[in-house]
Order: C-alpha cells, then sequence, then structure tokens
C-alpha cells in the first residue's frame, strides 16, 4: 500500500470526525445525555488519531542521516502505537467515567435525565447520531477502497494483522468502532426516550467505553509487533530469494534475513554462493548484478547487505532462509 492511499483514508476520516464532534458536543449541550458526551470525546480522540498519523507520515519523509542512518520510516508506527495506546485509551476511559458518573447520579438525584425525556430538544441526539452514521459510514467506504488493492484475497482480519502499513488497519478499526459506538448511543437513547429510563443511556455510554478501550488493546499488540521489527512477508522473501538464485554468478542463497525498517522499506542480509574465482571484479560483477535482481524484484528493499561465499554444500539456519518468517 502507497502512504498516499492511506493518507486519502486518513483526511476523509479527520474530515468526518471534526464535523462529527461539533454536533455530537451540542446535542449533549442542548439534552444532557452522557452518550452523546461520550461519543463527542470519541471523536474528538478519533480526530487527534488522524492528525497524529498524517504527522507520522510526515516524519518518514525526512531523509537518513548518520543519527537514523535507516531513516525515519518506523515514525509511521510509532503514531500509530500512540493513537492506540493515548487516545483510544483515554477516550474509552472517559467513557467508562462517564457511565459511572452518570449512573451515581441516577441515585443520587430524583429525575435525574428528565431533561432528556421531556425537554424540547429530544431529537436532537437522534438527528445527530442519524447523521454521524451516514458520514462514518462514508468515511469506511473510503477506508474499505483503498484497502482492497492491498488486501487483496486476505480476510479482513488477516489483513489488520499483517499489514506493515499502520494507517488503514487504524482507519478501519476507527470506523468500524465508531459505527458500533453510534449505534450504541443510538440505542442507549432512543431506550431512554421510549422507557423514560436513564440508565439506557448509562448503558449505551459504558458500552462505548469497553469497545474503544478493547479497540485500543487491538491495535496495541499489532503496532507493538511492527516497533519489535517484523520481516518481510512471505510473498516478499520469496521474491527476493528468487531475484537472487537466478541472478547470474550466484548459486544459491546460503541464508537470508529481512526486516521492515518502515511500511515500505525492507532491510535485506543475505550470504549467497558465489562461482569459484580469483578474481575480486568478477565477485563485485556478481554481487551488483544480484542487487539489481533483488530491487527489480521487490522495490520495497531500501538496504540490502550481501555476502559472498563459496558453496560448500552447507546451509547456514536463519528465519528467514526459503521464506519462512
Amino acid at each position: 500500500m502507497s502512504s498516499h492511499g492511506g493518507n486519502r483514508a486518513v483526511i476523509a476520516a479527520l474530515s468526518a470526525n471534526l464535523f462529527i464532534a461539533v454536533t455530537k458536543f451540542g446535542a449533549w449541550a442542548l439534552t444532557g445525555a452522557s452518550s452523546m458526551l461520550a461519543e463527542g470525546v470519541h471523536s474528538v480522540a478519533d480526530s487527534a488519531n488522524q492528525v497524529l498519523l498524517l504527522r507520522g507520515a510526515a516524519s518518514a519523509k525526512k531523509e537518513a542521516n548518520a543519527e537514523h542512518p535507516f531513516g525515519y520510516g518506523r515514525a509511521r508506527y510509532i503514531s500509530a502505537f500512540l493513537v492506540s495506546v493515548i487516545l483510544f485509551s483515554l477516550g474509552g476511559l472517559f467513557a467508562l467515567y462517564e457511565a459511572w458518573h452518570k449512573f451515581e447520579l441516577l441515585h443520587s438525584e430524583e429525575g435525574h435525565g428528565e431533561d432528556l425525556l421531556n425537554g424540547p430538544w429530544w431529537w436532537v441526539p437522534l438527528a445527530v447520531l442519524t447523521a454521524a452514521l451516514v458520514a462514518e459510514g462514508f468515511s469506511l467506504r473510503t477506508a474499505v477502497r483503498e484497502s482492497l488493492p492491498t488486501k487483496g484475497k486476505q480476510s479482513w482480519a488477516r489483513f489488520i494483522k499483517t499489514s506493515k502499513s499502520p494507517e488503514l488497519p487504524v482507519v478501519l478499526l476507527e470506523d468500524l468502532a465508531a459505527l458500533l459506538g453510534l449505534v450504541f448511543a443510538l440505542v442507549g437513547v432512543g431506550m431512554t426516550l421510549l422507557t423514560k429510563n436513564a440508565i439506557w443511556d448509562v448503558i449505551g455510554t459504558g458500552l462505548i467505553g469497553a469497545l474503544l478501550i478493547a479497540v485500543a488493546i487491538t491495535l496495541a499488540i499489532e503496532t507493538r509487533s511492527l516497533l519489535l521489527g517484523e520481516s518481510a512477508t512471505d510473498e516478499a522473501v520469496r521474491k527476493i530469494t528468487d531475484a537472487l538464485a537466478a541472478a547470474p554468478g550466484v548459486g544459491r542463497v546460503i541464508h537470508l534475513k529481512t526486516l521492515h525498517l518502515g511500511p515500505e522499506e525492507i532491510l535485506v542480509a543475505a550470504k549467497i554462493a558465489v562461482e569459484p574465482t580469483e578474481s575480486a571484479a568478477r565477485v563485485a560483477e556478481i554481487i551488483d548484478s544480484a542487487e539489481s535482481a533483488i530491487r527489480l524484484a521487490e522495490p520495497w528493499v531500501t538496504a540490502l547487505y550481501l555476502e559472498p561465499d563459496i558453496d560448500r554444500g552447507v546451509a547456514i539456519s536463519a528465519p528467514d532462509v526459503a521464506g519462512s518468517e
């Protein structure tokens, strides 16, 4: 996936969330519905998430230097990790706190929540939530469209788990969580209006909080793995191995290791068997040819280190040999 496609989905989500946040806070101010406040904070958190993702994408474009010789590609992973750990968690914890606070008020103040039931603005939350569902639906559709070329035939769960680019999985989960949160809020407010019991608003708010924390944990697990360093995909390793083996003068790949330096940057280190020769120039020619073949087969390879050796019929065990991760 190119970062351009990811940025387009992020910008679409940011535009939707900024608009939705304003309307949700307005509905909360008019009605006092706690689920509207929780959803407003949710939209603010999502907006901050998207700003962080865009910032990470911009930082990742910085040129490599002496202090960071392999560049800044992992800035995108750091941004995604911050989204999961800080903003999603804060949004989820705030919603749970608001649900508990509202629950306590229901038991300490008679008639709490009657403003929502009897006030002239009772219809506002329903209108806002319905409009928000439409806006979030369009945002999710954009993220799905941008993901399809990279997803291929994988399931969505597999795509989110294996994607090396964090932006689209983050936006997909954000938009899915937003749609489910809106459904929880709509049911909570609707049932409060129908039953004249504000406990439904509390339940809706609590479900929103639990949902956000679940998404935060999922994203934290996936982005943590990327930050620790993941090998290239099976397909990428196969392309690199095949390109090396087919390069003129290369007998076979003795061992190979790969590492994602960023979503679209792969480090390759390999020991290759070359034809027996006493000419250093010939060895250099073989290495140059092999490097060209690898970069042609897998353009994401940005750092490449090849060690020539004579084939003695002994393979050195390494995790990435033969394409395993």
